[in-house]
C-alpha cells in the first residue's frame, strides 16, 4: 500500500469511529430524559418583585448565588440560595434573620468579615418579606438531596453524610 493510500484509509477509519463514538454518546443521552431545571419558586409577582428589591439593597449577592448569578468578584463560600425555602421554614429564615447572632442558630466556619451578618436592625416587615422570599425559593424534589449536600458542605467544609 502507498503512503497515500495508508492516509486515505486512516482518515476513513478516523471518521467511521468518531462517527460510531457519537452515536453511542447520543443513545446513551437519548436514554436518560432530561428532568430540566431544578429551581423555582412559589413566590407571586408581588413578592418576587418586593424579595428581589430587597435582596439587591442588601447586597446578598457580594456572598451568595441565586438562580445560579452570582458576583465573580467575591470568592466567598456562602451557600446558594437557590432551593433555600426547600431547605428552611419562614419561620426559620425569619428567626435566622432576626437574630442578633446569626451564627448562634446555624455555624459557620467561615473568617468572622464572611460570617452572616445580623438583619435585627432592618424593619420587621422587610425581615417578614425577606424570609417569605427566601421560603418560596424552591428545588424539584429529585435535586433536594444535591441542595443538602452543598449547602452543608459550603457551610461546614466537610463532607456530607445524608
Amino acid at each position: 500500500m502507498k503512503r497515500g493510500e495508508k492516509i486515505v484509509f486512516g482518515l476513513i477509519a478516523l471518521v467511521v469511529v468518531a462517527t460510531i463514538t457519537r452515536n453511542i454518546i447520543t443513545l446513551e443521552t437519548q436514554s436518560k430524559p432530561d428532568p430540566g431545571i431544578p429551581f423555582y419558586s412559589t413566590a407571586n409577582a408581588e413578592l418576587a418583585q418586593a424579595g428581589a428589591l430587597l435582596y439587591r439593597n442588601q447586597q446578598c449577592r457580594q456572598c451568595h448565588s441565586l438562580w445560579s448569578v452570582r458576583n465573580m468578584m467575591e470568592a466567598v463560600p456562602a451557600p446558594a440560595l437557590d432551593g433555600m425555602g426547600s431547605l428552611r421554614t419562614e419561620r426559620w429564615l425569619y428567626d435566622y434573620l432576626s437574630s442578633a447572632n446569626p451564627q448562634s442558630i446555624l455555624q459557620s466556619r467561615m473568617k468572622v468579615e464572611y460570617r452572616m451578618p445580623s438583619y435585627a436592625a432592618l424593619p420587621e416587615a422587610d425581615r417578614r418579606t425577606l424570609a417569605r422570599y427566601l421560603s418560596s425559593l424552591k428545588v424539584q424534589d429529585w435535586y433536594l438531596e444535591d441542595t443538602r449536600k452543598a449547602e452543608y458542605e459550603k457551610r461546614t467544609g466537610l463532607n456530607y453524610q445524608p
